[in-house]
């Protein structure tokens, strides 16, 4: 139906995560329409970035050579892991200016039903971190889902016996979030990590 170079875009389109077959056309034939200099620039961009863009050989996070910008900085706290799921989550926690501490990025969380076990991820790797890092606490980030907290409560049976502080990100209600729009699970673990107030 279409020629052939055009049906392999679609195609290969089609293969990017959140991008169904109407959509992988719709960006084939908008690439198809827009000038010779813009396609190229965006295939160059894709080029560069697979030539120069790799996994940080420590933590996992992306990197422009062996060690990615947090773990060649001095000034972060050594001795304090922040574990995550994907290299994006560490952008939402930097945004916070909190932590100062390094991370560690799984590369996913343990879910059977897309056939993604333990050894899949990069467990290992954190465990090998601890003792020559002199890691003393581990906080455990991954997302507020099924598989985000199966994956918590595994790395913590690991972490725990080691003798490290084995923390988990707070969770529950958003600030400015209204009680009558909260679900039962945000509400309750709202309750569970209540604090005392300081008068």
């Amino acid at each position: 139906m279409y020629t052939e170079p055009l049906q392999i875009l679609i195609d290969e389109l089609g293969k990017l995560p959140g991008i169904g077959p109407k959509s992988a056309q719709r960006l084939a034939f908008h690439l198809l329409r827009v000038s010779d200099e813009d396609a190229l620039r965006l295939a160059r961009a894709i080029a560069v970035m697979k030539e120069k863009t790799t996994f940080c050989e420590r933590c996992f996070n992306i990197a422009e050579g062996t060690l990615c910008a947090y773990c060649n900085d001095p000034g972060r706290e050594g001795s304090v892991i922040c574990v995550v799921e994907d290299p994006r989550d560490i952008v939402a926690v930097e945004r916070t200016h909190e932590f100062r501490g390094r991370y560690h990025v799984l590369q996913g969380a343990i879910s059977p039903i897309e056939g993604i076990g333990p050894e899949r991820l990069r467990i290992g790797e954190l465990l090998s971190r601890i003792e020559p890092e002199a890691v003393q606490e581990v906080i455990l980030c991954t997302n507020p889902t099924i598989e985000g907290e199966a994956t918590a409560m595994y790395l913590a049976r690991l972490l725990k016996p080691l003798g490290l502080r084995v923390t988990r990100i707070a969770s529950g209600l958003p600030v400015g979030g209204d009680l009558e729009y909260a679900d039962e699970l945000t509400l309750g673990r709202a309750l569970e990590g209540r604090h005392e107030v300081q008068a």
